[in-house]
C-alpha cells in the first residue's frame, strides 16, 4: 500500500475566545503558514492491526497499544477505526510532525487530530468527509480541553475562517478584502484546559459579571463579521482592542500578552489582542503591508520568540 500524507493548519481566534464556550459567537481563522503532518506507511512483517507511532516532539517512538487509552493520538485512531467499522487492518507506521507552536493557542492539538483522522481513513481506503472528521476531532478535543467549544476542530477541519456559535450550523466567512496579521508567540506555554476551567470557576462565583463579559465578546464578534465584509481596517482594530480589554477583565491575559498588545499598537498596528486560552501563548496584531515589518521588529525587541505573518481574505502569493 502506498504511503499516505495528510496535513492540517494551525489557527487563531480573532474574536470570542472563552465566551464561545458559553454559546456566544466567535470568529476563528486558519493559519496555513504552519501545519501538523501525519504520514502513514505500511509496516511490513508485523501482525495485522499493529500500529507504530513516532512523534519526536513528544518523545513518542513505540506502539499504539502502549499508549494510555485516553491519549489523544490513541483516541484519534481508535475513534476513526470505529467510525469506519474496521476491527482488523494492515499494520502501519504513523509518523507525526508539526510546525505549529505547542500550547500557544494555535490549535496544535486539533490539527494533529485532524491530520491523523484523515491519514488513517485515506490509508485504509475509506476517506471521511469534513463533517465526520470534525465530529471525531471534537471528541478528541475533549481530552485536550475538558469542555471545548468546538471552534478549534471546526476551523482546522474546514480550513476556512468561520463564524461559530456552539450547537449551530457552521458559517464559513467569505472575506473579499485582505487583512494582514502578525502572530507573536510569548514563549509562555499555557494549558487551554486549565484556563477554561478557571474561567468556569470564576463564572460560577460571579455569573452576573461573567455573563456580561461573555455577551459583550459575542456582540463584538457579531459586529466584526460585518466589518470583515468591508475594508474598514481601523474599525476591525478597534474591535480587537475592545475584545482584549474584556479578556483582561476575565483575568486570562498575562503581563507579557498585555505588553505585546501595547507594543504592537504603539508601533503602528491598527489593533491587537491575546488569542486563545491566554495566560501565555500568542498575541495577534492587525497590520498593513506598509507597517508590518516595523511592528514585527518591535515585537521581536519586546521578546517575541516567534512571529508568523498571515492574512485573512485575499492571500498574498
Amino acid at each position: 500500500m502506498p504511503a499516505t500524507t495528510s496535513t492540517a493548519p494551525g489557527k487563531f481566534i480573532l474574536f470570542g475566545e472563552h465566551s464561545v464556550v458559553y454559546g456566544h459567537p466567535a470568529i476563528a481563522v486558519p493559519v496555513l503558514e504552519v501545519n501538523a503532518r501525519a504520514v502513514i506507511s505500511a509496516l511490513v512483517g508485523k501482525p495485522s492491526s499493529t500500529i507504530q507511532i513516532k512523534d519526536p516532539a513528544f518523545n513518542l517512538d513505540g506502539f499504539l497499544k502502549d499508549l494510555p487509552f485516553n491519549h489523544a493520538v490513541n483516541q484519534s485512531i481508535e475513534l476513526t477505526l470505529k467510525e469506519l467499522n474496521i476491527e482488523t487492518h494492515p499494520a502501519f507506521k504513523l509518523q507525526l510532525s508539526s510546525s505549529i507552536p505547542l500550547a500557544s493557542g494555535m490549535g496544535s492539538g486539533a490539527a494533529i487530530s485532524v491530520a491523523i483522522i484523515r491519514a488513517v481513513s485515506t490509508f485504509l481506503g475509506k476517506k471521511l468527509d469534513n463533517e465526520i472528521v470534525n465530529k471525531i476531532a471534537f471528541e478528541v478535543e475533549k481530552i485536550h480541553h475538558g469542555t471545548p467549544s468546538g471552534i478549534d476542530n471546526t476551523v482546522v477541519t474546514y480550513q476556512q475562517p468561520v463564524f461559530y456559535v456552539k450547537g449551530q450550523p457552521i458559517e464559513k466567512l467569505e472575506v473579499e478584502n485582505a487583512f494582514n496579521f502578525l502572530i507573536a508567540d510569548t514563549g509562555e506555554k499555557s494549558s487551554t484546559a486549565v484556563t477554561v476551567a478557571d474561567v468556569r470557576k470564576s463564572w460560577e462565583a460571579n455569573q452576573e459579571k461573567y455573563n456580561s463579559l461573555f455577551k459583550s465578546c459575542g456582540e463584538i464578534a457579531t459586529q466584526a463579521k460585518e466589518v470583515l465584509k468591508t475594508s474598514d481596517i481601523e474599525r476591525l482594530g478597534e474591535l480587537m482592542n475592545n475584545n482584549h480589554q474584556l479578556l483582561q477583565e476575565m483575568e486570562v491575559s498575562s503581563p507579557k500578552l498585555d505588553e505585546f498588545t501595547q507594543v504592537a499598537n504603539s508601533s503602528g498596528a491598527f489593533g491587537a489582542k491575546m488569542s486563545g486560552g491566554g495566560r501565555g501563548g500568542i498575541m495577534i496584531a492587525l497590520v498593513s503591508e506598509e507597517n508590518k515589518q516595523i511592528v514585527s521588529d518591535t515585537l521581536k525587541e519586546a521578546g517575541a520568540v516567534n512571529i508568523i505573518s498571515t492574512s485573512l481574505g485575499v492571500r498574498n502569493e
